[in-house]
């Protein structure tokens, strides 16, 4: 399959600019895999819409404020993203602009309100995909100055300039359950939960367990080959922990079913079988699977996913999953979005959710 097989045309307008008015407020576009049917429902039917003993697999990886505005000796102003951190002081960034920073330039951090903040990153390298490796001084832990000068790291389609990103997205680009630092961009399935809506999943006989991934730049780069098997996916981080294998294993066993919460526990999950095969074993490490039709899935039996922008890898992975083993799931897919986009739903990060089952 090619890459122009994932397109849609999509109004600006649907592209959420901000959240709902409370997390469980969103739309909930329920799809039937088998009968290839829909219904549109509210996200806080989820316990209505799931069964009694089914296992859902959220991820607990916390995104961190990974946006910092920076200023060269001369004065020009420099936007840097943090990607990830290579050591203690080091990390791999994306800088906007970038074209400049050569080697050896020296970046003075500053703090939302334009003050300076004794912080410093020196560019030491830049690689093929355009990212600098910056080292910071000037803190004894970076990572806890990052969250009083730092900003969410939102998406591009979603547009705050930095002084202005409102104080509700510190909160709101978070799920509820987020614990694991590393993430610079949401798992933003989760974004749907509340507490209270977790403990009606529980009350149900709804069992949770977790993951790990950290969700990295992958998020936001396109696909810039037609030919889809020339594609080299992305890296992220993930850890598998003995109680989620378990929890997994047990319920497989027992035919219950495993509902993933995102794409990134279903790559998570997937990855550890293909490698391992079932049962599943505890595993931490580095994942780039890239799912696209036709793909089985061996461990996830049901899905809920944000819409996903056209051409993305995300947007093949359910499309795979919409029919496990086939290439018809895409046109299911590419018919639900069009319907979605005719009943106004919202799309990306801060937009409704799909479920898939």
């Amino acid at each position: 399959m090619n890459l122009s097989d994932f397109d849609y045309s999509l109004p600006p307008e649907r592209i959420a600019q901000a959240p709902a008015a409370n997390r469980a407020g969103s739309r909930l576009f329920a799809l039937d895999r088998a009968r290839r049917d829909w219904r549109h429902r509210a996200f806080a039917d989820l316990p209505a819409l799931l069964r009694e003993g089914d296992l859902l697999i959220i991820n607990n990886s916390k995104v961190i404020p990974a946006r910092l505005n920076a200023a060269k000796d001369t004065g020009a102003q420099i936007e840097i993203l943090l990607l990830e951190e290579s050591s203690p002081k080091q990390w791999w960034c994306l800088l906007k602009p970038g074209k400049r920073a050569k080697p050896g330039t020296e970046l003075r951090l500053q703090a939302p309100d334009g003050r300076e903040t004794g912080i410093t990153a020196k560019v030491l390298d830049k690689n093929n995909a355009g990212q600098y490796l910056l080292e910071f001084h000037g803190t004894n832990s970076f990572l806890e100055s990052i969250h009083s000068i730092g900003q969410p790291p939102l998406p591009p389609y979603i547009k705050r300039d930095f002084n202005d990103t409102a104080n509700s997205d510190k909160n709101r680009y978070q799920t509820v359950f987020a614990r694991e630092p590393g993430s610079v961009a949401a798992p933003t399935a989760g974004l749907h939960f509340t507490p209270e809506l977790l403990d009606s999943l529980r009350n149900k006989g709804i069992e949770t367990a977790e993951v790990t991934l950290h969700v990295g730049l992958g998020t936001f780069l396109p696909v810039k080959t037609d030919n889809l098997s020339e594609h080299k996916m992305h890296s992220e981080r993930f850890a598998l922990s003995d109680a989620t294998t378990a929890a997994i294993n047990r319920a497989k066993s027992e035919g219950r079913r495993v509902v993933a919460v995102g794409t990134t526990s279903v790559r998570v999950l997937e990855s550890v079988a293909r490698d391992s095969g079932l049962p599943l074993n505890p595993a931490t490490g580095r994942t780039d699977i890239f799912i696209r039709p036709p793909s089985v899935f061996k461990v996830v039996d049901a899905l809920i996913t944000n819409f996903h922008l056209p051409k993305s890898t995300l947007l093949m992975l359910i499309s795979a999953f919409a029919s496990p083993g086939q290439t018809d799931g895409r046109q299911f897919i590419l018919d639900a979005y069009a319907e979605a986009l005719r009943k106004e739903y919202r799309f990306f990060s801060y937009g409704d959710a799909m479920l898939i089952e």
